[in-house]
């Protein structure tokens, strides 16, 4: 293995329930990675969210707080897992993936802004989730 190459732990994954739970009562903050036209349709109802779609992660991670817990989101929580990796190779130790993504939190009946029966939100990440215990 080259020195160069990093193997970083395994992401924190968190449910629905669990990140609605750290938002409202605990202060994390809920980072939505989708794109503008998708959160335009269907939005998270919370009032600790930031947007940040995955077009301009890359670009604009260095405005994330780091002395908060960031729980990512996106669709089915496939980007947003890609994401979550990028922070944790760039030293981001307080963040987790939201498992599932929005799909799962309309399902919950969770707090949401916008038409949950959009067919943008049936899909919005073209990429299946990754199988559990997937490393960064």
């Amino acid at each position: 293995m080259s020195a160069d190459v990093h193997t970083l732990d395994k992401p924190r994954q968190y449910c629905a329930t669990l990140t609605l739970r750290k938002v409202t009562e605990e202060g994390a903050v809920l980072v939505d990675v989708r794109e503008r036209s998708e959160i335009a349709a269907l939005a998270f109802d919370v009032p600790a969210v930031m947007v940040m779609p995955m077009s301009e992660f890359e670009r604009r991670f260095m405005e994330l707080p780091r002395d908060q817990e960031l729980i990512l989101a996106c669709s089915v929580g496939e980007r947003s897992l890609k994401a979550t990796c990028l922070l944790l190779h760039h030293g981001y130790d307080k963040v987790a993936n939201m498992e599932d993504g929005l799909t799962k939190w309309v399902r919950k009946g969770f707090p949401v802004r916008g038409d949950v029966s959009s067919p943008a939100n049936d899909s919005a990440c073209c990429a299946p989730p990754s199988p559990a215990g997937k490393r960064c």
